[in-house]
Formats: C-alpha cells, sequence, structure tokens
C-alpha cells in the first residue's frame, strides 16, 4: 500500500502553531515518501464546529504550501472529506459493533458517570466506566428507550487483553484493556465520538500514517480495539511531542501563540515559519540553512522526531523570518510590502532602497518605517533623535550644508566634515545618522547618502537646522 498521511483538524477555531507543525510534518512525511496528503474535516462537534474555520484552515495550508493531495475540492473516491456528511457510513459500523454483541446502549446520566469517576479517583483508581448498562437485558433496554430516555452507544472492551503497538516516534506502547473501560463510541445527541470516527475514517481512506499530538496517545490503543473488531485495517500511529512555552506550560496566548493567520496578518513569510516548525521537534543533520520546502520534505526523516517536548522560541521565529526576507527578490518585496506603503520613494530610487533596507527589515512595517525616515518630509523626530540633533548643535548643520555644495561624495564628506569640526566617531556619525534616517541604528550610512543624493540630504540639513533650538 502506497503510504499516505493525514491531518484531520476540527474546524473549532483558527490554525495555531501546534496543529500547523501536525499538518506539515504530515506533509513533509507523504513527499519526502512520494506518497500523498490527505486533509479531513473533523467537524462533528456541531455546536462549536464552524464552517468560517473550515475556509479559513484550507487557506492557511495553502498559504504554508502544504496543498493536500486529496480532500475537499480533490476527491480521491474516499469522499465525503468532511464528517458531518458520513453519518451513514458510521451507522453501517455501529450496527455491525452492536449485532456482534461489541456495543450496547448506555442509559448513565453524566451525573451518575461523574459521582462514579469522582469516586474512583477518591480510591486511587484510574476514571473507566463500570459497566452498568453493560449487562441490561432487550426488554430492560426497549423499556428505556420507550421512556424516551437519552442514551449513548459504548464499545464493550474485554477486559483480560493486552493492546500493543509500535507508536513512530516513543516506539513500543503496551496498555491493558482492564484500565479502559467500556468507551463512548456514539454521544447521546447521535453525533460519532471522535474516538469512533477518526479511527474508522482513517482506515476507509487508506491513511496508513497517522501523526497527531501526544495527548492522544491513550486514544489509540482504543481506536486499534475498534478496527480489529471490524476487520478494518489500522495505521501506524505517531505522536508528537507537544509544544511549550518559555514558562514550561503547553503553548498558548498567555505564553506568546498566534494562529497562523495573525502571523501571516503580521507579514510572516510562509518559508520562515516552515522552517521554523519543521525544526520543532524534528532534527535535520547537516541542514542549518534556510531551506525550500521542497528541501525540507527530502531531508525530513521520520526517525529524526524527538520525545522530548518542543520549545517554542521566538527568538528563532524571527531568525527564520530575517533569513527569509533576505531570499526575497525585490518584486516580491514589492508584493510583500504593498505599493502604498512606497508612495514617498521616487521611483527611480527604490530598487537602491530595497537594497539598502532588507537587511534592516522583518516585517512591512519596517520597510514602510524606513520609507518614511528616509523620505518623507514631516517624518517626526523622536525623543532619542532629537536629543542627538540639539547636542550637534546648529553649527554642526551650518558647516555640512556648505560642505554639500563642496563634497557631494559620502567618503569626502565625511572627512571634511570631521576636519571642519573636530568630531569623529559617534560624534560625528550619530547626528549625521540622526539627521539622514531619524534614527540611532539602522542601514549603512553610506549606502544611506548615495541613494538619497545631494538635494534630499540638502534639504534633510536644513530642516534639522531650523528644529535645533
Amino acid at each position: 500500500m502506497d503510504l499516505k498521511s493525514r491531518f484531520c483538524p476540527s474546524p473549532t477555531g483558527y490554525v495555531h502553531l501546534g496543529n500547523a507543525r501536525t499538518a506539515l510534518f504530515s506533509f513533509l512525511t507523504a513527499h519526502q515518501k512520494a506518497g500523498s496528503f490527505l486533509l479531513r474535516i473533523e467537524d462533528t462537534d456541531l455546536l462549536r464546529s464552524r464552517s468560517e474555520y473550515t475556509h479559513a484552515l484550507q487557506i492557511d495550508l495553502q498559504w504554508l504550501g502544504c496543498q493536500w493531495d486529496e480532500g475537499p475540492n480533490c476527491d480521491m473516491g474516499n469522499g465525503p472529506y468532511l464528517q458531518s456528511q458520513r453519518t451513514s457510513i458510521y451507522e453501517e459500523y455501529y450496527q455491525q459493533l452492536t449485532n456482534s454483541g461489541l456495543a450496547y446502549p448506555c442509559f448513565c446520566s453524566e451525573m451518575v458517570l461523574e459521582e462514579s469517576r469522582r469516586i474512583q479517583r477518591k480510591l486511587g483508581q484510574p476514571p473507566r466506566y463500570e459497566g452498568t448498562c453493560r449487562h441490561l437485558s432487550k426488554a430492560e433496554i426497549n423499556e428505556k428507550r420507550e421512556k424516551g430516555m437519552p442514551y449513548a452507544l459504548r464499545f464493550s472492551v474485554q477486559n483480560d487483553s493486552v493492546i500493543e503497538f509500535d507508536d513512530i516516534v516513543r516506539g513500543r506502547q503496551t496498555f491493558f484493556s482492564r484500565d479502559i473501560g467500556d468507551f463512548i463510541i456514539k454521544k447521546s445527541d447521535g453525533s460519532a465520538s471522535f474516538m469512533f470516527c477518526n479511527a474508522i475514517d482513517d482506515s476507509l481512506m487508506g491513511v496508513t500514517i497517522a501523526l497527531r499530538g501526544e495527548d492522544h496517545l491513550t486514544n489509540t490503543p482504543r481506536q486499534i480495539l475498534i478496527l480489529r473488531a471490524l476487520n478494518l485495517t489500522v495505521p501506524e500511529y505517531g505522536h508528537l511531542s507537544l509544544i511549550i512555552g518559555n514558562d514550561g506550560s503547553p503553548l498558548s496566548k498567555r505564553n506568546g501563540s498566534r494562529n497562523i493567520q495573525q502571523l501571516r496578518e503580521q507579514g510572516f513569510l510562509p518559508l520562515a515559519i516552515v522552517n521554523y516548525l519543521a525544526r520543532l521537534g524534528h532534527v535535520y543533520t547537516d541542514r542549518n540553512e534556510l531551506m525550500s520546502l521542497d528541501d525540507c520534505a527530502k531531508y525530513f526523516n521520520l526517525k529524526h522526531l524527538v520525545k522530548a517536548a518542543a520549545h517554542y522560541d521566538e527568538q528563532q521565529l524571527l531568525y527564520w523570518q530575517k533569513e527569509a526576507v533576505m531570499r526575497l527578490s525585490f518584486e516580491e518585496l514589492r508584493n510583500w510590502v504593498g505599493y502604498s506603503a512606497l508612495q514617498y520613494i521616487p521611483t527611480e530610487k527604490i530598487d537602491a532602497f530595497f537594497a539598502i533596507v532588507q537587511p534592516n527589515s522583518l516585517f512591512p512595517v519596517d520597510v514602510q518605517t524606513w520609507a518614511e525616515r528616509l523620505f518623507f518630509d514631516k517624518f517626526q523626530y523622536s525623543q532619542e533623535t532629537n536629543e542627538i540633533l540639539q547636542s550637534a548643535g546648529k553649527t554642526f548643520f551650518d558647516v555640512g550644508l556648505e560642505l554639500l555644495q563642496q563634497a557631494p561624495n559620502y567618503e569626502t564628506f565625511c572627512d571634511a566634515l570631521k576636519n571642519a569640526t573636530n568630531l569623529k566617531g559617534k560624534f560625528l556619525f550619530m547626528p549625521l545618522r540622526a539627521v539622514l534616517t531619524h534614527a540611532s541604528h539602522g542601514p549603512e550610512l553610506r549606502g544611506v547618502f548615495n541613494m538619497l543624493g545631494p538635494e534630499i540630504i540638502k534639504q534633510k540639513f536644513i530642516r534639522a537646522r531650523h528644529h535645533v533650538t
């Protein structure tokens, strides 16, 4: 059977970094082995699932470059790919399990179940269903149904079995059925539980590798029991380490997490996020450079997935953002920044401007700010640059204006200004930078000077002189 990986999100919110990493690893797994990548939407939670999230997550995946080979709008004969449209399929398998005595209706209320779990925890026992409804007779079941009592459907677990499987990330795993208990496969509202429909769909859609977060590890023996009972194929499972923040807790809004849509709107480049996530819980041997998505797949290795928790590091994400920005062509920079951000720059100076500010920009707003600093003649001095200008004094600018007429070249101008003012080092270059860039640090001054040209520099010196008291 050809390799097939999958990503099966629930559309109850926007795709966050943890989900995006799972999608990316699944995509890289498929493309490293010339397999296929499946997208399935697990929208059985009717109260929380929203179509806008389904649409948004597809946009996010495509923006990252993780285009699915099978899924919505790409039916390979296993659809539909929204679980809300697969109810009749699940009903068929519920019936099979019921007919074979491996599933039964459970009329226990949530209040009764919670009280049972409370007692078990108090006794130091793992919370599991005690099998209250397991031995109800047909007459008792019919009587409860006739009274209109709501009920769920439970899978009947044999108490004397051992469930073992080899996890791609964590190695050999062993679970005892006596610790699992009979679990719900159909909720009392008639919807399929995650435990059931996720397993059924993986098998029916031919998934061979199922990567997901380690929080799903205890679900796996239950799903294996379901698939074996129905004589369906069991995929190979791999449970990825969780991503944690710098405070050691799972990554969340509180400790720095943003969803993919927010990162995109901030100006992060997809290649930056891909290169960061591809190394978050996975090790590339001797591959420290920014890689294309194809190369990320080519050198991806399931054996290099790490068991330990992956630590989110904002600085590492920014590092890859800088690398990705430096990879952009000037035309790509224009599209990334937007033409309105460049409105103050003379057309003939745009390429020179990009060459100067590209190494000093992480986001479109940085490029726009530099455009305004360098070319907008009403850009306000900050408190820091104002103090630098005031310290330099009017004489500095009078001399500068005079020397501009004689030495329009950067090197000769700086030498002349140094000699005329007896200033050197930061006392010379800090006020010069403040005049030209409205900042205390930034692009290399030589390039700024030569790009602006004598006329713009003259106007900047005049404005600075009038500003100094």
